[in-house]
């Protein structure tokens, strides 16, 4: 059996969902599992289809980045996998785990996705560290110091922390910092 996976980062992202369910549908997968989530939080719809596929099944993916985070998590899914008797077939890529020349295409691809993660995240890091040099880059503007005033009526009214944070929209911690700033 054809298990399909789709899953966008985003719930924004709805487009590319459906873009993902009609491929999967088109290439013949009898059961699809689908979710809208990001890629470092908890899968829950992806260790489904994991629990749900059977010795002779193929997971079908349409783009590794769908399927995992890092070339640890790709591990960790394709032992999961083998370990069914279970291939993986990432559609963009030409990849399936059915043979070994596609296991082999799949280490490589990881370790390159992988590596070119890194490389963006290094990129984006430079850049961010360029603009704060030139001063073009400041962070958010810290809400919580400008109603320091506001915080300490409120506590001079007798509201505790937590209820001051709630009616003001911020952080517990930042209605102590400011009621404390010698402990900040």
């Amino acid at each position: 059996m054809l298990i399909g996976y789709a899953r966008t980062s985003t719930l924004e992202q709805e487009a590319g969902l459906e873009a993902q369910i009609r491929d999967l549908t088109a290439l013949g997968c009898e059961k699809l599992f689908r979710e809208q989530v990001s890629s470092v939080a908890p899968r829950k719809v992806l260790d489904g289809a994991l629990e749900f596929a059977r010795a002779g099944d193929t997971l079908v993916v349409t783009k590794l980045d769908r399927l995992a985070r890092s070339v640890t998590h790709l591990g960790n899914i394709i032992a999961a996998l083998e370990a069914k008797g279970v291939a993986l077939r990432i559609v963009n890529l030409g990849v399936d785990t059915a043979t070994p020349t596609g296991k082999l295409m799949l280490n490589v691809l990881g370790g390159v996705a992988q590596f070119e993660r890194e490389m963006m995240l290094e990129r984006q890091r430079e850049g961010i560290a360029k603009a704060k040099g030139e001063g073009a880059y400041k962070g958010r503007k810290p809400t919580a110091r400008a109603k320091t005033a506001q915080i300490e009526a409120l506590s001079a009214e007798g509201l505790s922390m937590a209820a001051i944070a709630v009616r003001l929209g911020i952080g517990k911690g930042s209605v102590h910092r400011a009621l404390n700033p010698k402990a900040a």
